[in-house]
């Protein structure tokens, strides 16, 4: 059987949300918050898998840059909001 980069991406993808919901279940185990440097490695782990679905599944990969960079900026910019008003403030 031979994989292609779906099947990496969809691996990738699984990993990320099971290291997430990781992180999650941990604090939430223990009734505690979860912490600002756990918080922004699941807002890291969004901005990955955010990535790999605009290049990999919407595949942006393969379209004009100005298409890859609308798309890719828009995210950063949501996780950036997030980020400053969820987790700093």
């Amino acid at each position: 059987m031979r994989f292609t980069r779906a099947d990496l991406t969809f691996a990738l993808l699984a990993l990320a949300t099971l290291a997430s919901w990781w992180l999650g279940e941990g604090a939430a185990a223990k009734g505690q918050h979860l912490g600002t440097a756990a918080t922004l490695a699941v807002l890291a782990l969004a901005a990955c898998k955010g990535a790999l679905i605009a290049l990999d599944y919407m595949e942006l990969r393969r379209a004009p840059a100005l298409w890859r960079r609308a798309v890719l900026g828009w995210l950063a910019v949501v996780l950036a909001l997030i980020a400053v008003f969820g987790v700093v403030l």
